[in-house]
């Protein structure tokens, strides 16, 4: 059986410190944070210093990750299976439709966008790849909440925040069930003016492997309302050429 190293795992510990810290921090900190002797922690943070994943202050000597880490998390990030695929059905789901086209994967309490085409359209609505958007007031998130078991689609909206970010957001737990009942029926979800003023969007549910996904459509109410059939069309489309093997 494989065995865990705890070096590697101290290594990890320290970015996430750096992560929920948001600081920059001397040894003694991370010592503490870590629960290690300052000795060890000292070995630790020199090994990443030298390997270029930390840099250290001119006149306090304290620690941060360095550019290093971010610029190595986007080149996997770019060759990651996943992304390329995401990218792929929100390129394509854009050129047929010209209106700006996501991909978004589920998490513990929200949707994280993983890709984004543009509409080339001057009136668009516009998310950025990493941005997370609610599971009660997105189209995405209703998408990917249908897939769940009931129970656990109620649990998660439970603990997730639901703010009525416009009037017509839906925050009623009772209400939201009913729209994830109805959307499962008819295979596509939908959040008209719920989570921006005056923009709608259609969603369609896929999975990759026992991953919820989810592509979605959005833009201003009115074109989207006129060209809906078409629209869900194309996205049922994508939908099944490239995500359903998958």
């Amino acid at each position: 059986m494989p065995t865990q190293i705890p070096a590697a795992s101290r290594a990890m510990a320290v970015f996430e410190v750096f992560a929920r810290e948001r600081r920059d921090l001397s040894n003694s900190e991370m010592a503490k944070l870590l629960a290690v002797a300052d000795s060890s922690c000292s070995d630790l943070l020199h090994t990443l210093h030298k390997l270029g994943y930390l840099i250290r202050t001119t006149r306090t000597r304290r620690f941060y990750p360095s550019g290093r880490l971010l610029e190595t998390a986007r080149q996997i990030a770019e060759n990651d299976p996943l992304t390329r695929l995401a990218q792929e059905a929100v390129t394509q789901l854009a050129d047929m439709t010209n209106e700006s086209a996501f991909f978004g994967v589920l998490e513990p309490l929200a949707v994280r966008v993983a890709a984004v085409a543009q509409s080339r359209l001057p009136l668009r609505y516009i998310l950025d790849v990493g941005e997370r958007v609610a599971l009660h007031a997105s189209a995405l998130g209703k998408a990917m909440l249908g897939q769940l078991p009931e129970d656990e689609a109620r649990a998660r909206l439970e603990a997730a925040k639901r703010p009525a970010v416009t009037p017509s957001t839906v925050v009623d737990l009772a209400q939201l069930m009913t729209q994830l009942a109805h959307g499962r029926a008819q295979g596509w979800y939908e959040a008209h003016d719920e989570g921006t003023d005056g923009v709608t969007a259609l969603a369609v549910p896929a999975c990759l492997g026992e991953r919820p996904v989810a592509i979605s459509l959005a833009g201003p109410s009115e074109r989207i309302e006129k060209h809906r059939e078409s629209y869900l069309a194309a996205l049922r489309e994508v939908s099944d050429s490239m995500l359903a093997d998958h």
